[in-house]
């Protein structure tokens, strides 16, 4: 068995000087916020519920509580994994381990796909709210520039690089503390437009008026771009501090506060618009205009730092998923084994850190070069990464009860849980192809272009195939070897 250096925490390869992650760091409020970070509950609050009411109208609240019951399922299905056996970017080797090296492949792919995007939506919304903070200045010339663009996703994306690269505690920290500090803030907010006339009872979204059961369907996708990362804390499960237990626990509670709270903040926003000239489908800060409109105009400039301040958080946290995912794969010869890289001093996987942060940034440069930072680019990379997990959520709930099996602890629960939540997920899957009206250029496309990312994923797990059984069995111990070292 792999030896452990007690002196440092850390686990040490076979060949004696390669070391791997830290082991034991992170505590469960850390491994919480890893999760609830790249949730983002402020991203929903800030940009995404006037998206949302422009699709559900009155029942938006209802569409998230849908989506929230529907990823429930999938939560179910991955703490089959979760609390049985860890490691790092574990939801692409729990697939592996239960459906084998090719579709755990398949959906390693589609999970860097989903953290590259999603953590490109974090620098788009920290770009979007540094332009209003500008522009508050009243430099809205200099704030709606391309330079100013890139120079902000550049910082954005610097900061995020260094707490990566640096320490996965101090990123833990960081993106807790940050992330508290701005949902405190809506709260405050929330309450005040809540009874400012009173008991807050609107009749209109309880009665879900002028809304009907295909808006509710098509705001559930929306919902899903709010509500995927929930899985990020089954991405540290070396790092992880008890990891069967925390990891699963927070995985659920990841999913059912940020769903609370969207469910609320959606009501208050919606409520709160309500009868007024601006429209929430078409505000661009919410926020900013509530505050505006319940005299409270002081919040305005903390609310607004405070929303970039989680978009820099949402970024770091993809960061960090991306990295370990492929880590893991490097690890595994499913990808170059460079990535697998981790650093001497810093434990950290510094090459898949910076390959990702590369990618990130040249990606989001050519973006932002071909289209303005607006609502319409956070918009295309936001709906591009819930492709990205979707595909994720589909193959971990295929894979739990074929893993149940193989360990002979199978179940009709198990089963029964697993194709509810591939039945649910069908409904998201089917909406984002499917629209009503029908979605137009340039978005008509990205599901092909996912696809044509998803091919190259096909072929490069095809060219594994020769070993899969060596991969398969270099999982499988990969995982008995974290789940012993974690309990000890």
């Amino acid at each position: 068995m792999t030896p452990v250096d007690k002196t440092i925490g850390t686990v040490v390869s076979s060949n004696g000087n390669k070391p791997t992650l830290k082991v034991n760091v992170l505590n469960y409020w850390e491994v919480l916020a890893q999760s609830i970070a790249l949730i983002s509950p402020t991203m929903t609050a800030a940009l995404i519920v006037p998206a949302m009411y422009g699709t559900a109208g009155s029942g938006s609240w209802l569409a998230y509580a849908f989506a929230v019951v529907m990823l429930l399922f999938v939560a179910m299905c991955l703490n089959e994994f979760a609390k049985r056996q860890t490691t790092s970017g574990s939801m692409y080797a729990y697939v592996t381990r239960g459906l084998g090296s090719f579709w755990g492949g398949l959906s390693g792919w589609s999970l860097i796909f989903a953290y590259l995007f999603i953590g490109m939506a974090g620098m788009t919304g920290f770009t979007n709210f540094a332009q209003v903070l500008v522009e508050m200045t009243g430099h809205p010339g200099y704030a709606n520039s391309l330079p100013f663009a890139l120079l902000s996703c550049a910082v954005c994306m610097a900061t995020s690089f260094y707490c990566a690269y640096k320490d996965v505690q101090l990123s833990a920290v960081i993106m807790l503390v940050l992330e508290v500090a701005s949902v405190a803030l809506i709260l405050v907010l929330s309450f005040i437009v809540l009874f400012h006339h009173g008991f807050p009872i609107d009749t209109d979204q309880i009665t879900f008026k002028g809304t009907n059961f295909s808006m509710i369907g098509f705001g559930v996708v929306v919902a899903i771009f709010s509500q995927v990362g929930f899985e990020a804390a089954t991405a540290f499960g070396d790092e992880a501090k008890s990891p069967l237990v925390n990891i699963p626990k927070a995985v659920i509670w990841s999913l059912i506060s940020t769903g609370l709270f969207f469910v609320f903040v959606t009501y208050m926003e919606v409520y709160g618009t309500k009868g007024s000239s601006n429209q929430l489908a078409s505000l661009t800060a919410p926020l900013n205009t509530l505050a505006g409109m319940y005299h409270a105009g002081w919040m305005a400039i903390p609310l607004s730092i405070g929303a970039m301040v989680s978009f820099f958080s949402l970024n770091l946290s993809c960061l960090n998923s991306a990295s370990r995912v492929m880590f893991k794969m490097g690890s595994h010869s499913a990808l170059h084994q460079a990535v697998s890289f981790t650093h001497h001093k810093n434990e950290t996987p510094y090459v898949a850190i910076i390959v990702v942060t590369i990618m990130m940034m040249a990606i989001i440069t050519g973006t932002l070069i071909w289209h303005p930072v607006d609502a319409d680019v956070f918009d295309y990379v936001g709906t591009f990464g819930a492709f990205g997990f979707l595909g994720a959520y589909f193959l971990v709930s295929i894979a739990a009860p074929f893993y149940l099996k193989k360990i002979g602890e199978l179940q009709a629960k198990h089963t029964l849980v697993a194709v509810i939540a591939v039945v649910l997920l069908i409904v998201p899957a089917v909406g984002t192809v499917y629209t009503n009206p029908p979605l137009t250029a340039p978005m008509k496309y990205f599901v092909y272009i996912y696809l044509a990312y998803m091919f190259c994923g096909l072929i490069s797990s095809l060219m594994q195939n020769s070993k899969s059984a060596e991969l398969e069995e270099s999982v499988t111990m990969d995982l008995a070897h974290s789940t012993a070292t974690s309990t000890h």
